[in-house]
């Protein structure tokens, strides 16, 4: 675990914590490790998790499928991010989504109750991490309203506008990459993929952006 010291520095939940600081909080925190192959279910609708999970490499989704298999992907999340705290924070909280490994990963298990609570010890970073991890719920909060900004759009095209347009003032520049494959954003934004790849043909030969696989340049 001490490999991923430098990570969980960088991390929202770790911030203004040194790296020797967190060494000594991860046993009173009851961390552990978890590795996953690429498309296992970590969390499932139903589950009631007591933990966090940070993801320390890899790629996860948290998605929502209904009875037919149809997804709804409700966030990517990459190194560094937490996952299922909303859930965890609640005790008793069931799931109403799935977490699953979008390429082989590797997650810390966080005990919630320890997190939110002193430790005997009176680990004067405790109180600092409640923050952080406040801050992070705040930020997922607001990527969810994000989302229903993106979703909340009458076509498919006022969807993809909005998301790629977000995008481009998000990275600061008119030509991105996004983080989604073409059915990954075609779950993100709820639409059909034929759909939205017909409408994107549309939106290049109009001049409004070319595209290439994940690759954007808005005119």
């Amino acid at each position: 675990m001490k490999d991923f010291l430098p990570l969980l520095k960088r991390t929202a939940l770790f911030s203004g914590i040194d790296e020797t600081e967190i060494a000594s909080m991860l046993g009173c925190l009851g961390a552990k490790t978890g590795d996953y192959a690429k498309g296992v279910y970590i969390l499932r609708v139903g589950d009631s998790p007591a933990s966090v999970g940070l993801l320390l490499s890899g790629t996860v989704l948290v998605v929502q499928e209904d009875y037919w298999g149809n997804r709804n992907i409700r966030a990517r999340i990459t190194p560094g991010q937490v996952f299922a705290e909303a859930f965890a924070c609640v005790p008793g909280a069931v799931m109403d989504v799935s977490v699953a490994a979008d390429e082989p990963s590797s997650v810390l298990w966080l005990n919630v109750g320890r997190v939110l609570h002193t430790c005997p010890t009176a680990c004067s970073h405790h109180s600092r991490m409640i923050r952080n991890l406040l801050s992070d719920l705040a930020a997922n909060n607001l990527r969810a309203n994000e989302k229903l900004t993106h979703i909340s759009r009458r076509s498919t095209r006022e969807k993809l506008l909005s998301y790629l347009s977000a995008e481009a003032q998000r990275q600061g520049k008119a030509a991105f990459s996004i983080p989604f494959n073409r059915q990954q954003l075609a779950d993100y934004l709820s639409v059909e993929r034929s759909a939205m790849s017909a409408e994107l043909s549309k939106m290049q030969k109009e001049g409004l952006l070319t595209v290439e696989r994940n690759n954007f340049s808005l005119k």
